[in-house]
């Protein structure tokens, strides 16, 4: 063992990732994926009303099937980092240059804002932390209203205002909400309305540099300082932080059910709403269809995550037995989770409680997470704290994962040279700062209202698109590369499962991604997936002369530049054209509800 660590280190010091890893240690780096369920779990729940914990186990049913192609494919890549995008991709080499890149950007992409949504709602703790906006009903907003009362009057047009939007409205009560509304406004600190400069980038969404922004830019700082220590750093931090966020969330979706507070009427009566965030129910239409295919669309961002446990193949010690076994163990404890706290939360709440603001944003869950275990003041406010350290998990997992899948696109020659660089640590230093520099791009959008679930759909789009030509580079794989050894090998069922698995995803991609306000998000989403393609032929055609590193080929047991012979034929076309047939005709056949 000794020999291994010192050959890893020897490793090190010459720009090569460390072998420093157990399975444990991928375990725990990966162990940011359960607390995604916090992101969306609102959204998912207004776009598909009592639906939503079903939509979550669906969706992760779904994730722990497929990861078993990946386990696969990951074995068969020793020496390879940069998680399942980067072992699938070499399928497609000998059937497209470009579609290789293409699998490796969408993957990145999909993950890396996580950094900065993460931050968004962390930076939103902080603020109702040190500057909290009163509520309408606190002392201070009372009094401030009794000190005020006469500056409005049932004559205000104002007040006419109200009623107009509030038929039915009792004057003495329209006045009372103006009342409270500018008490509320006249009571917010000065910091919470700040913004320095705010515009549209057109055809995306309005970008915001406010306190929000400059909060999360300083905790994306400082998970780079963690990581740039090296995996082994990551992940002593990942384990510690997943000690202190996963056993207590683990007890608040336990203790609901196990204490009777589940409601039956919650979980029961499985319809979708008659449109997103109504709160009514409806009825299986196309409409109905829509929002829940728009559910298992967004919520396979995170429950397919776990496959980032494979993104470290490179630096585990014995990558044949530890890498089946980290994304395996990795895949039981989210489905514990994905399946206990949407159930938890919904099953208490209710659908009218879903829909609460701070659970649509993210930034009251803390409060829904006491109200689920009949928390006091203090035991909530602590709750702050580990949603705080929840989100530190799972934006150190995502710079963990994505930059090294960055490094390794750019060592297999797909992406730029300049991110093919690691510190003495043997963390690939260039490739954090250009998530760093990313992401500051998107904490911009998100920190915008309206912006996070734009950012969110969008990303979602070249994750399924990573997801659809991974699935079928299982297949590929087995037909051209049957001669690379697979230290573990999935049963041929599975794979043909997970096969049509990714026409499944195809389908939640051509339908879902219009559900989440943004009606051009697939397209946006087509449109910077295709950016890759000019930055490809850059680095391939113009700085490697048309050659790939001789590494990339020697990993796919191939000697030269001769890419081998195209076993599977035209099938990987058919399957190509297959998937985008599923996606337009989804995007034309299922429509919003009216």
């Amino acid at each position: 063992m000794t020999d291994v660590v010192n050959a890893g280190i020897a490793a090190g010091t010459e720009g090569k990732l460390i072998r420093a890893l157990d399975w444990k240690g991928a375990f725990w780096v990966a162990a940011g994926v359960p607390p995604l369920v916090l992101f969306s779990i609102g959204g998912i729940a207004g776009t598909t009303g009592k639906l939503a914990f079903a939509v979550w186990i669906i969706s992760m049913i779904m994730g722990f099937l497929q990861s078993f192609t990946y386990a696969e494919i990951a074995g068969m890549f020793a020496n390879k980092s940069g998680g399942a995008s980067i072992y699938g991709a070499t399928a497609w080499l000998r059937y497209s240059k470009f579609i290789a890149p293409l699998s490796v950007w969408c993957n990145w992409f999909a993950w890396s804002p996580v950094l900065s949504l993460g931050c968004v709602i962390a930076a939103g703790y902080i603020l109702n932390a040190l500057f909290p906006i009163p509520a309408a009903d606190s002392q201070a907003v009372l009094d401030w209203i009794g000190a005020h009362a006469a500056s409005v009057t049932a004559d205000s047009p104002r007040v006419a205002e109200y009623i107009a939007a509030h038929a039915g409205t009792p004057p003495e009560d329209a006045v009372k909400a103006v009342l409270a509304a500018d008490g509320v406004a006249a009571l917010t600190p000065m910091i919470r309305n700040w913004s320095l400069v705010s515009f549209s980038i057109p055809f995306l969404a309005t970008a915001n540099i406010n306190a929000t922004f400059l909060i999360g830019g300083i905790l994306m700082l400082i998970i780079f300082a963690i990581q740039h220590r090296g995996i082994a750093g990551t992940a002593s931090v990942q384990k510690w932080l997943a000690m202190l966020v996963l056993i207590p969330l683990l007890i608040i979706g336990i203790y609901p059910i196990v204490s009777g507070h589940i409601v039956a009427s919650n979980v029961t009566g499985l319809v979708p709403p008659t449109a997103a965030y109504s709160g009514e129910d409806g009825t299986w239409s196309n409409g109905g269809w829509t929002l829940f295919l728009g559910g298992l669309y967004i919520a396979a961002w995170s429950t397919y995550g776990f496959e980032t446990a494979v993104c470290y193949t490179r630096e585990l010690k014995n990558p044949r037995t530890d890498t089946f076994k980290a994304i395996f163990y990795s895949g039981l404890v989210c489905c514990l989770f994905f399946f206990l706290v949407p159930f938890a939360f919904q099953g208490v709440l209710g659908h009218a409680g879903m829909l609460a603001p701070g659970i649509i944003d993210g930034t009251g869950v803390a409060e829904a997470l006491g109200g689920l275990i009949g928390a006091g003041r203090i035991v909530t406010q602590l709750l702050v704290v580990l949603m705080i350290l929840a989100l530190f998990l799972a934006i150190m997992t995502a710079m963990a994962g994505s930059s090294r899948t960055l490094y390794q696109g750019s060592k297999d020659g797909w992406l730029p040279k300049y991110l093919n660089h690691v510190n003495e640590n043997g963390a690939p230093t260039r490739a954090m700062w250009t998530d760093f520099a990313f992401n500051l791009f998107l904490l911009a959008i998100a920190s915008d209202v309206g912006g996070y679930f734009f950012v969110l759909a969008v990303s979602n789009v070249g994750y399924i698109i990573f997801n659809f030509l991974n699935l079928n580079s299982g297949w590929i794989h087995r037909i051209d590369s049957g001669h690379i050894e697979r230290p573990w090998k999935a049963p041929t069922w599975l794979i043909g499962l997970n096969t049509v698995l990714a026409f499944v995803n195809a389908l939640f991609l051509g339908a879902g991604a219009k559900v989440w306000g943004y009606s051009n998000a697939l397209w946006v989403g087509f449109i910077f997936a295709a950016l890759i393609l000019p930055v490809f032929a850059y680095r391939h055609y113009f700085q490697d002369r048309g050659r790939f590193p001789l590494e990339a080929m020697e990993d796919l047991g191939l000697s030269g530049q001769n890419l081998g012979v195209r076993k599977a034929g035209m099938l990987p076309y058919l399957a190509l054209g297959g998937g985008l047939a599923i996606v337009l005709f989804a995007n034309w056949f299922f429509q919003l509800p009216a």
